[in-house]
């Protein structure tokens, strides 16, 4: 199967590798809706890629060396304890963790760079439906519609291309928040206690916060962090939860009430160890942002000439540490399934036979972690190294922590 115009809905680096794959899969035209009109190499969040999981994506050519990233080595767990001699707390296990992480932005400019000039990326353009119908589907923006052979969905957990054959999906609230926030690391106290390749989890009663260093996209780092926890009841959060009416809502960064921004403050101050805490405290309002946990995945990644890709066919707590590596993967899949199918019916068969098994596996990894890491989490203080090592086991069951291996 060669040929074809194929849209992509969603220009993140989702929908650049999206945009990527069709093109190595053979079709003609692709064009790219990006509803963003800044540019989306501005934002500063880390990712982080199993060493494994990035050897498959780059012999499949979507990620390299080029790439500007930080090697993980360790994993140390950290608890508060005011007996112990280190600012850092009580270390309770150290584990393996061969990961390299990444900058969000610099990773996005990084695959923005590999499109090709005559791939149509229109930036600052909304879709605001998707109409599958004979032999192809309409793509409507506020400038008209245009037609499509394939439309690839990688608009996001707010997907319209979803919504246009799987409207409804409805993502669920878990209960819980996660607090995100990323610094340069000449801000950072006493940097020589805590070694560049040690990944860390410093966790208290109901949470954890995992911190780590990413590229700064200029040659040197920024210090990275995620705290999950939920809210004490009846804290007014300034967020529509009933997500049936609603839909998933963040804040972005600078959009913290003072009741969010004064929970996080008790929690560093009072419930991790000084370092860890004096170190959230570092980052700048305009530094953080807030996400509520929720999951869902759509019953199919395909229907009528629509492909889903990343987060619109399935959304997987962050604990699974794989979310930038499904959605290359997803992107490799449906190269080769555009390379090996005769029919656009084929091609779509062979990448949802595949996706849909994937996505589904890991929204339940990322459900069964956040409960271990936040929601039903043991006595951390009793914890010892052999403890942890048969704790982790059972919490990641499957051993698809950092992404399922890749078929070939």
């Amino acid at each position: 199967m060669r040929g074809g115009n194929v849209a992509v809905v969603g220009g993140s680096i989702a929908g650049c590798a999206a945009a990527l794959a069709v093109l190595r899969g053979g079709a003609d035209e692709v064009t790219v809706y990006e509803r963003a009109a800044g540019d989306l190499a501005d934002r500063g969040v880390g990712l982080a890629m199993h060493n494994s999981r990035y050897a498959e994506l780059e012999s499949a050519g979507y990620v390299d060396a080029g790439m500007a990233w930080v090697q993980l080595v360790r994993r140390r767990w950290y608890v508060r304890d005011r007996s112990a001699a280190s600012p850092l707390g009580r270390e309770i296990a150290v584990m393996p963790f061969p990961f390299r992480t990444y900058n969000w932005g610099p990773l996005w400019r990084e695959l923005r760079g590999r499109l090709p000039g005559d791939v149509d990326f229109r930036a600052g353009v909304t879709v605001r439906a998707v109409r599958p119908g004979d032999g192809g589907v309409e793509v409507r923006t506020e400038a008209g519609s245009t037609r499509h052979d394939l439309v690839v969905g990688a608009d996001g957990y707010r997907s319209v291309v979803r919504a246009a054959r799987f409207g409804d999906v409805r993502p669920a609230y878990a209960g819980y928040l996660a607090w995100r926030g990323a610094f340069p690391e000449a801000r950072l106290d006493d940097p020589e206690l805590w070694a560049d390749d040690d990944c860390v989890y410093a966790v208290f009663p109901g949470g954890h916060v995992i911190i780590y260093r990413i590229p700064d996209g200029a040659g040197g780092h920024r210090v990275n962090w995620v705290l999950y926890t939920a809210p004490p009841p009846g804290l007014d959060l300034g967020l529509g939860l009933d997500l049936r009416l609603t839909g998933p809502t963040s804040l972005p960064p600078g959009g913290l009430t003072q009741a969010l921004a004064a929970h996080l403050g008790y929690v560093a101050d009072e419930l991790l160890p000084p370092y860890w805490g004096a170190l959230l405290r570092e980052t700048a309002p305009d530094e953080l942002l807030l996400q509520p946990m929720y999951d869902f995945t759509a019953p199919r990644c395909t229907a009528d000439r629509v492909l889903l890709v990343g987060d619109a066919a399935a959304v997987a707590r962050p604990h699974t540490g794989a979310g930038a590596v499904k959605a290359l993967q997803d992107a490799t899949v449906l190269e080769s399934a555009l390379t090996s199918a005769d029919t656009w019916t084929d091609a779509l068969a062979a990448y949802d036979a595949d996706r849909t098994v994937s996505g589904r596996s890991m929204v339940d990894l990322g459900r069964r972690l956040g409960g271990a890491l936040v929601q039903a989490t043991p006595d951390w203080r009793a914890m010892d190294q052999s403890a942890m090592e048969t704790w982790w086991k059972q919490a990641d069951g499957t051993g698809a922590f950092g992404g399922r291996e890749l078929k070939r």
